[in-house]
C-alpha cells in the first residue's frame, strides 16, 4: 500500500541531511525520477553534505573558509529534486504507522510525515562526560560544522593562551594540532595508558613522545573529575584526582556513540555497542522498508568476524550509495569493513587497519606480532624518514590480522596496502610477494610493510 503521497508516488523519507542520508538520497534519486519517487530529508542543523572530518583543520587554518567543507547545499540537493527541510528535528518513528514526527527547531511546529521508504542516518553524538562544568562556556565538543563555528568564536573571544583537550583519539590529536596551530598551549588530558587507543600501546608510546617533542604537555593514566568555572560562570581548568590544569577553552574529544535514541524509542533491533543492526543491503534487520547507516549503525568485522561500530566518512558514503541503490529498485551490499583508519599530529602520520592485540583476544584469536623500523624512501635519498610498523598473524595459519604504522611523511597511506591484503584474507607469506611500485623517491627496495610481513613470515613457521 502507498502511504506516502496519494498521488500514486512512493515516499522515501530520511533523517539525516549528512553523508548517508543525503548519499542515500541522492542515489535514489539518480534511480528514480521524481514521478516515480518523493523524497523528503529531515536534519535539525544548519549544514548539509559535509565534511565533518575536515572540522579539526578548518579551526587550525588549513581551511580558511568554512564553505570549502560543505559538498552539497541543501539549495542544491533542491535542485536534483529532494525535499530537503534544514533545521527541522525528528522526534518519533511510528514503525507501525509508516511515518515520523518532525519538529521545526525555531518555531516548535510539528507535524507528521508518512513513508514507503525510511532511512535512518542519524550519525553519531559526541561523548560528554556527567560530571560539573561539562556544559560551561568555552567547553565544546566537535562533531557537526555547527560545533566547528561556535569554537572559532570562541577562540576569537578569549584572550587566554590555554587549552586542555580530553580525550586521545582521533577528535583529541587533531584538535591538539588545531590548537597548537593557534598558539595556543595545549595539555592532552588522556584516560589511557597512551595516546591513540585504536594502537597498541606500544605503537601509541610512539605518539606520546612525537606529541610532547611538539610541545604538547600529555597527561596519561587520568581520568577528568569537574570542569572548574570562574566566578564569570566560564571553564578555568580541568581537575583530575592528582590536580588541575588551568584553560582558558576545552575541548572534549571522548569519542563519539551512535545516536539511536529514535531507533531505541521504536523498538528497533540495537547490537552491542549502540549501533543499528542491518543486513547486507544495510535494511535493518526484521524491516523490509527502513534502512539505516552512517556512524549510527554497526558493521561486520571481516577479520573477526564480529559486529563493530565505526564512525567514519568513507563508511557512510558507501552505505548511502548500497541504500539509495536498494531503495531504486537495484541491488547493492555493503560486505563490511577491515577498520582502516589514519590520522596526523603536526608532521606525524599516524594509520591502522584489522586488529590490535586485545582484539584479537578478544576474537579468540592466537597471534604473532613483530615490530620493525624503516623508512619512506631509500635510505640515500633525501627526506628520508623513520617509520615503524606493527604486523599481527594468526599463528600457524598466517593470515595477516592487522598493520598499525606510525611515521613521517609517505607512512599513513602505506596502511592501504595491508587493508587490501586483509580485505582479500592474505597470508603474510603471500604478501612478500606483492608487486609494490619502487623507486627511491618513493620506498626503499623492500617497502616497510613487505619488511614487516618478511619478518612476520619467519616467526609464523618458526612457531
Amino acid at each position: 500500500m502507498n502511504r506516502g503521497t496519494g498521488n500514486g508516488k512512493k515516499r522515501l523519507v530520511v533523517i539525516g541531511g549528512d553523508a548517508a542520508g543525503m548519499s542515500a538520497a541522492s542515489q535514489a534519486r539518480r534511480m528514480k525520477g521524481p514521478d516515480e519517487l518523493e523524497i523528503v530529508a529531515f536534519e535539525r542543523g544548519h549544514f548539509s553534505s559535509y565534511s565533518a572530518c575536515g572540522i579539526p583543520y578548518w579551526v587550525g587554518g588549513d581551511v580558511t573558509d568554512r564553505d570549502e567543507l560543505i559538498a552539497r547545499s541543501p539549495k542544491e540537493h533542491r535542485s536534483r529534486g529532494i525535499d530537503l527541510r534544514m533545521r527541522t528535528e525528528v522526534t518519533e518513528i511510528d514503525v507501525a504507522g509508516q511515518r515520523v514526527r518532525a519538529r521545526d527547531v525555531d518555531s516548535g511546529d510539528e507535524s507528521w510525515t508518512s513513508y514507503d521508504f525510511l532511512v535512518i542516518a542519524t550519525g553519531a553524538r559526541p561523548i560528554r562526560p556527567d560530571m560539573p562544568g561539562a556544559d560551561a562556556p568555552g567547553v565544546h565538543g566537535v562533531q557537526t560544522l555547527d560545533d566547528g563555528q561556535a569554537l572559532l568564536d570562541t577562540l576569537e573571544r578569549t584572550r587566554g593562551r590555554r587549552a586542555v583537550v580530553v580525550g586521545a583519539g582521533y577528535i583529541g590529536v587533531e584538535m591538539a594540532e588545531a590548537l597548537i596551530r593557534r598558539e595556543y598551549e595545549v595539555t592532552v588530558v588522556n584516560r589511557g595508558s597512551e595516546p591513540m587507543s585504536t594502537l597498541d600501546p606500544d605503537m601509541g608510546r610512539l605518539v606520546h613522545k612525537a606529541m610532547e617533542g611538539m610541545g604538547m604537555t600529555m597527561v596519561d593514566d587520568a581520568e577528568v573529575t569537574a570542569i572548574r568555572t570562574g566566578p564569570d560562570g566560564r571553564v578555568r581548568a580541568v581537575a583530575t584526582a592528582d590536580g588541575e590544569y588551568a584553560a582558558d577553552v576545552v575541548v572534549l574529544g571522548i569519542g563519539v556513540r551512535p545516536e539511536t535514541s529514535l531507533a531505541r524509542a521504536a523498538g528497533l533491533p540495537l547490537g552491542t555497542h549502540g549501533g543499528l543492526l542491518t543486513d547486507l543491503a544495510m535494511r535493518v534487520r526484521g524491516h523490509e522498508n527502513i534502512w539505516a547507516g552512517g556512524d549510527c549503525v554497526e558493521v561486520l568485522d571481516l577479520v573477526s568476524g564480529r559486529e563493530r561500530h565505526i564512525a567514519l566518512g568513507t563508511h557512510a558514503n558507501k552505505h548511502g550509495q548500497v541504500i539509495g541503490t536498494n531503495v531504486g529498485g537495484g541491488y547493492a551490499t555493503f560486505p563490511g569493513v577491515v577498520g582502516t583508519a589514519v590520522s596526523k599530529v603536526c608532521d606525524l602520520e599516524i594509520a591502522r587497519t584489522g586488529l590490535r592485540e586485545k582484539d584479537a583476544r578478544r576474537a579468540g584469536l592466537q597471534y604473532e606480532t613483530v615490530t620493525i623500523e624503516s623508512t619512506s624512501r631509500a635510505g640515500y635519498y633525501p627526506g628520508a624518514s623513520p617509520m615503524t610498523v606493527k604486523m599481527l598473524a594468526e599463528r600457524r595459519t598466517g593470515r595477516l590480522l592487522g598493520v598499525q604504522i606510525v611515521g613521517r611523511e609517505g607512512a599513513g597511506k602505506r596502511v592501504d596496502i595491508a587493508a587490501v591484503a586483509l580485505t582479500a584474507g592474505m597470508t603474510v607469506d603471500q604478501m612478500t610477494a606483492l608487486d609494490l611500485g619502487y623507486a627511491p623517491p618513493f620506498s626503499p627496495v623492500w617497502d616497510p610493510v613487505l619488511v614487516a610481513a618478511r619478518k612476520a613470515s619467519g616467526k609464523v613457521r618458526a612457531g
